[in-house]
């Protein structure tokens, strides 16, 4: 016979613990907790999360907007007034997404600016950073396609260059005019464009972006004797639940930053536009070529994006020291500096200058 003194006691569990066991059993949600190095819970190594967060956001409000929005040249601005003025908070959620798209160019921007300074390109990552350098090249048809399905002036203009640029391409461009189909319009088929083939294009690139963060693991932190080196998959003294909490918190702030946006300064929308007439300038983000467009045409517009885009791809093949650290870099972080002095130069004369027409008509 066991005595009192001679048993054992099991420990009682917590309430609630056999519930989230089984949980756990069924969906893995334990298999989150791999390691991963500390730096990667700080804000600069957060910036494509926060970025795919902002695309959730732009995904929600999308959805929404959607269901109102009439991609049919005759009704597509008065769909856009008809959401901003009928439907309950539409003009909030119009203006969440139009801040949300704005955010994610910077944030996007911000992300490609620390994987450059810290040297998170070089070997094993250089798939990864052509992976990245094509999202933001998504990223920037998403802001297009955007803005031309407003239907205002700016928006009649974008297609314009749209078009152009698409019989300047030849039987490339022929999906950009209205040659691809004559019994669907440009605007109908470019909102379709941005509201199925860009999403499609983003999620293949951003699972194969994931996975091969997952697979490579977070590149080390850019020390004096740091360098790149075999994959560090799973290593570090953190783990990436912690990263997936702290990028929650960050998400809800820059979610709060969109909805006081979105109050103090609404989404504008012009007057329906005016085909042949050139009275605006595009979005911050395409300024930089706008002078090039001055000088040169829509030749000069699609010459200089793709040689940017040849010369961001070209960096990991440049740049083939083992070196992380900026100070060993310094070579070509003088040279990236001042290609971004350059961009953000041609940007500033932009916005100061007066619109000019470059349409042929």
């Amino acid at each position: 016979m066991t005595t009192m003194a001679g048993r054992r006691h099991s420990p009682v569990p917590a309430p609630g613990a056999g519930f989230w066991e089984k949980v756990d059993e069924r969906l893995g949600l334990s298999g989150w907790a791999y390691p991963i190095p500390e730096h990667a819970n700080s804000l600069p190594y957060m910036l494509g999360g926060l970025t795919l967060f902002g695309f959730l956001i732009l995904i929600a409000t999308g959805i929404l907007l959607a269901q109102f929005y009439n991609p049919d040249p005759a009704n597509a601005h008065e769909s856009v007034v008809y959401i901003i003025t009928q439907v309950p908070l539409g003009d909030f959620v119009r203006s969440v997404h139009f801040w949300a798209a704005n955010l994610v160019v910077v944030t996007a921007l911000l992300h490609l600016i620390r994987v450059f300074v810290t040297g998170s390109y070089k070997r094993p990552r250089e798939v990864n950073w052509l992976v990245g350098l094509g999202l933001l090249a998504v990223t920037l048809g998403f802001v297009f396609t955007g803005t031309v399905l407003k239907w205002d002036q700016e928006g009649v203009e974008a297609l314009a260059h749209n078009r152009e640029m698409g019989e300047l391409l030849g039987v490339w461009g022929v999906w950009f005019t209205g040659e691809f189909s004559r019994s669907v319009p440009i605007l109908t088929r470019l909102y379709l464009g941005h509201v199925t083939l860009l999403p499609a294009v983003f999620s293949l690139l951003i699972i194969v972006h994931i996975y091969l963060v997952k697979q490579l693991g977070m590149s080390p932190r850019a020390t004096e004797a740091a360098v790149s080196g075999p994959p560090t998959k799973e290593q570090g003294d953190s783990n990436f639940a912690v990263h997936l909490r702290k990028l929650t918190g960050y998400g809800l702030l820059l979610f709060s930053l969109l909805g006081i946006l979105a109050l103090a300064w609404p989404a504008p929308l012009g007057r329906a536009g005016v085909p042949g007439v050139e009275v605006t300038k595009p979005p911050w983000m395409f300024l930089p070529f706008y002078p090039l467009e001055d000088l040169f045409g829509i030749r000069g517009l699609l010459v200089s994006a793709v040689v940017l885009f040849v010369l961001l791809g070209a960096v990991p093949f440049v740049d083939r020291s083992p070196w992380l650290s900026p100070r060993r870099r310094r070579g070509v972080l003088v040279a990236g500096a001042l290609l971004l002095l350059a961009l953000v130069g041609l940007g500033v004369y932009a916005w100061m200058s007066r619109p000019v027409p470059h349409l042929m008509g």
